[in-house]
């Protein structure tokens, strides 16, 4: 039986050699017939913005908040004491309320700033910028393991493919930079969602995020795979593009705009060749600023070129750009249930570049309308568990902050209990999170939507409220 090549498959075919599978994951702007959008998908927010753009600093596993930020006393005094919790991995089981023994923070807090912040030894050079940070000390979420609970920090959802934080910002804003991808992932894990906390799932595949590398391989070699094309000069190449475009003429002028938006999209391809590799290239940067984010250093080299790569995509007009803090095992970074000394090994990887990442976008002037979001999928327990040396998983109370664009500087929002377990004020549920970073933006949450399977879907489903209290 002879086989009919398509239209579509003659195209795909022809446009392998500068990036097909590039193209997948980032569709042009440009591209407006397939996405369905209404004034938002073209750039147009509902309300003035705070913040242009956004970056996530996702440390995967939970970082301790009682050994971070979150400074209770009342863990030493009542160290080694055996008290009942209500532990959401067994009352969620059976309800029943489990004793467990209490255990102190193990490094010492200091204040800092004009805030009076209190940070543990743990970072002390985030600690030298507590007075440009909102630390949200009330957080709480769904999920009590990593795989649900990350999954719901990326897309609102634990049980359903949803759309990620970055597909949504990118569908309701658009791109800054028609030669770039809109939303860029760097170093992200295979596991706990994998391509699903970057994905679009049912938005057009227009919004999908782009991963620059993946977690387990150096930053040193993290590349935008398929961008180039050694077996055709750019002159080839542009020949190329004048053919599809020239073979398409005819059909777009009967209305078929799905096949011109496909062309279009790889004429983004051809310019991201000329444009994606020059910004990645951190040897353009002063010795200065690789010293500031720790790179050529033992420990902060890997995650301090991370954090550089996102200042270089930002300033670039990259929408939404992820750096990830972690690896593809079971047991994720800041995952320490039986060895909590670790911590200290991955505050070090990551204190110096998130410091200079934030010295370095306050001195260029990017802050004034970058938003940075610091934080993990869930917090930890302020008992001790197995063999008394780790913490476990801990939804109900911890703490992530942001910096940067409309959020006030230098205040804290929100509280645990005396023992840091559960938020008991000021309570920020993920759902709110979310709805406060779109706010940011200029997106109602609300009114952000996007209509499938009969109904319509947003990132903060049917909740979510802007924690009106942080915002400048």
């Amino acid at each position: 039986m002879t086989s009919i090549m398509t239209r579509r498959s003659a195209l795909k075919s022809l446009a392998c050699g500068f990036g097909h599978l590039a193209l997948a994951d980032m569709l042009s702007a440009g591209n407006r017939s397939l996405t369905g959008l209404g004034s938002p998908g073209r750039g147009a927010p509902h309300h003035a913005p705070k913040a242009k753009r956004v970056i996530f600093i996702f440390m995967q596993g939970g970082p301790s908040q009682v050994d971070t930020f979150d400074y209770k006393a009342r863990l030493a005094r009542d160290d080694g004491r055996m008290m009942s919790f209500q532990d959401a991995r067994t009352f969620a089981r059976d309800r029943t309320v489990v004793e467990h023994r209490v255990m102190k923070n193990l490094w010492r807090y200091r204040q800092y700033g004009q805030s009076g912040k209190w940070v543990s030894d743990l970072f002390p050079h985030i600690a030298q910028h507590v007075d440009d940070i909102c630390f949200l000390q009330g957080m709480h979420t769904e999920g009590i393991a990593h795989g649900p609970a990350t999954l719901f920090m990326h897309t609102g959802s634990i049980n359903l493919v949803r759309p990620s934080v970055g597909a949504w910002t990118l569908y309701g804003l658009g791109t800054e930079n028609n030669n770039l991808p809109g939303f860029i992932t760097i170093c992200p894990s295979m596991g706990n969602g994998g391509p699903r906390n970057w994905a679009n799932a049912f938005l057009p595949s227009t919004f999908q995020g782009t991963a620059i590398g993946r977690a387990g391989i150096p930053a040193s070699e993290a590349r935008i795979r398929n961008i180039t094309n050694p077996q055709r000069s750019p002159a080839e190449q542009r020949a190329q593009l004048d053919l599809l475009r020239a073979l398409n003429e005819e059909q777009a002028r009967a209305g078929d705009s799905e096949i011109d938006a496909v062309a279009q999209s790889y004429d983004l391809a051809f310019r991201m060749q000329m444009n994606a590799p020059e910004i990645l290239d951190l040897a353009r940067e002063t010795p200065e600023t690789l010293r500031l984010y720790g790179i050529n250093q033992p420990g902060t080299d890997n995650f301090g070129r991370q954090c550089l790569m996102a200042r270089r995509l930002t300033e670039a007009g990259v929408r939404y750009v992820q750096i990830n803090y972690g690896d593809n095992t079971d047991n994720p970074a800041w995952d320490q249930h039986s060895n909590l000394p670790m911590h200290a090994t991955h505050a070090r990887n990551t204190d110096q570049p998130v410091a200079g990442l934030l010295a370095d976008l306050k001195r260029r002037g990017l802050l004034e309308d970058t938003l940075v979001w610091w934080g993990g999928e869930f917090g930890r327990t302020p008992y001790a568990e197995r063999n008394g040396t780790g913490r476990d998983h801990n939804p109900g109370g911890f703490t992530q902050f942001l910096c940067g664009a409309g959020v006030k500087p230098g205040i804290v929002h929100g509280a645990t209990d005396e023992y840091g377990f559960h938020a008991v004020s000021g309570a920020v549920h993920m759902h709110d999170l979310h709805a406060t970073i779109l706010h940011l933006l200029g997106l109602d949450h609300t009114r952000l939507t996007y209509r499938y399977d009969g109904r319509n879907f947003r990132l903060t489903d049917v909740a979510g409220n802007v924690v009106e209290e942080i915002l400048s």
